[in-house]
């Protein structure tokens, strides 16, 4: 079975989490969805879908308490994990090794299963201590991929940024979509 774990912490950007899983629900890829309670809350001040239409487009959603999910055992194979967007808190978590939620602890086990684990960190500025812990879970073998505009795609809208960052993420766990523009390519 093909799987892949969508984790959507608090920060705002909620649309990314919610756009991986539209671009992937018409590929033979399982989604199996986790969103904090920050996200949760997030949600509402950003999107027009409830918590519930978000869940519907996973294939599986578990609460964010629930650490006897399969997802919190290294013998559940997946793919890895896409943090969109992942919060500074759910950043440090993660680098400590330290989890409290089944969020956490899910991107603690992708890492000890050497499996691919992509952040896109949402935040700015920046201080060092995040810079430390970015760096710290770059070295863990994770990726580090905020949620950057990439301009020479020509985005028309808010919603074709958000699509080519989201396809770019995908692309590092070689999940190719039509709606990725690449460099030079037309």
């Amino acid at each position: 079975m093909d799987r892949l774990i969508i984790g959507i912490s608090g920060a705002s950007g909620v649309q990314y989490g919610v756009r991986a899983l539209e671009l992937l629900k018409p590929l033979p890829i399982e989604t199996h969805l986790i969103m904090s309670k920050s996200a949760e809350l997030t949600v509402h001040h950003e999107l027009d879908q409830s918590v519930e239409d978000i869940r519907e487009l996973a294939d599986v959603w578990y609460p964010v308490r629930n650490v006897g999910a399969s997802v919190a055992s290294g013998s559940f194979r997946t793919r890895g994990m896409l943090m969109a967007p992942c919060s500074i808190r759910t950043l440090g978590e993660i680098t400590s090794g330290v989890t409290s939620s089944l969020l956490t602890r899910a991107a603690d086990v992708v890492l000890k299963e050497r499996r691919r684990l992509v952040l896109m960190v949402r935040e700015t500025p920046l201080h060092l201590g995040h810079l430390r812990n970015m760096a710290a879970v770059t070295e863990m073998g994770a990726v580090v991929a905020p949620p950057v505009p990439a301009f020479y795609a020509k985005p028309d809208s808010l919603d074709a940024v958000i699509t080519q960052s989201v396809a770019r993420a995908l692309d590092l766990f070689d999940i190719t979509l039509p709606e990725t523009h690449r460099w030079t390519e037309s």
